[in-house]
């Protein structure tokens, strides 16, 4: 499994997004807690270390499991999270992202996590719940560079971002990560993609496999059936041929289904199932 750079911390490509460890509409308790525990411990047998996650799933369900599963971590584990989010009644949504709130949230995951100081934090811009819309983000990114100066953060990313803004952040403090939706048919940040691999800035699509509404499509199925895989895993496999500098956070409360996302990594897709999945967004 290749690795790429989160700032100064390498991690394995394939890595672990938390967010269904939670319960429905990422609220409340897993519904099964025992299986979740186990989900979090067979990361490091598969070669992941690179987990995604935040305090507003659950909200602190996540990072309280990750704690009492995995701590003390391993040197080499990266737990990145994200703030900008509260949850509200009804498992709502809801933007918190004043410097004051910024920085209750980062202290909520630290003390949450079990740690001192966070390696990488995601501002999650909430300018529309929906996805990225224009925004001026000084006063995020400030916030955030602030907390890194006082040594709470040690790296800066960025989430549901438009590439302006991906822009201005990088003009504010270094940023090591994107995190935005990016799958086989959700493909707007095709130049966004590139233009930070040619700058070694990691890219982390979230939704990988379609989120709430999974990645449907006869080609992908087609090419799944001819290369005795999952859909799913050519799915992965496909972004992780895509570019170097991205990296996966597939989700799972399921350790088989856990087993099967790392095995999308060891998958060669051949020219022309790489050719025929390309063009799903123009079939789509």
């Amino acid at each position: 499994m290749n690795t790429f750079q989160l700032g100064d911390l390498a991690v394995n490509r394939m890595g672990y997004g938390a967010m269904q460890l939670s319960g429905p509409h990422v609220f409340g308790p897993p519904k099964n807690r025992e299986e979740a525990l186990a989900v979090l411990r067979e990361l490091a047998a598969l070669g992941i270390n690179h987990i995604d996650t935040s305090d507003f799933y659950g909200p602190h369900v996540t990072n309280e499991l990750i704690r009492e599963a995995l701590h003390p971590y391993a040197d080499d584990l990266v737990i990145v999270t994200k703030i900008g989010a509260s949850r509200g009644a009804g498992a709502s949504w809801q933007p918190a992202q004043s410097p004051k709130a910024l920085e209750a949230a980062v202290h909520d995951n630290l003390r949450n996590l079990g740690l001192e100081r966070l390696d990488v934090v995601n501002m999650r811009l909430m300018f529309d719940v929906m996805g990225p819309a224009e925004g001026d983000i000084e006063a995020h990114i400030t916030a955030l560079a602030e907390l890194q100066h006082r040594g709470l953060i040690r790296h800066i990313g960025v989430s549901n971002a438009t590439a302006q803004q991906v822009r201005q952040a990088r003009g504010i403090a270094p940023i090591v990560c994107v995190q935005n939706q990016y799958n086989l048919v959700h493909r707007h940040d095709d130049a966004l993609i590139d233009e930070l691999a040619k700058d070694g800035i990691a890219y982390v699509p979230f939704f990988p496999l379609g989120g709430f509404s999974p990645l449907q499509s006869a080609i992908l199925s087609e090419v799944a059936a001819q290369l005795g895989a999952t859909p799913m895993q050519i799915a992965l496999a496909w972004l992780l041929q895509r570019s170097p500098n991205i990296l996966l956070i597939p989700g799972t409360s399921s350790v088989a289904h856990l087993r099967q996302n790392a095995a999308a990594a060891d998958l060669i897709l051949p020219p022309e199932a790489v050719r025929k999945l390309n063009g799903i967004i123009t079939s789509a």
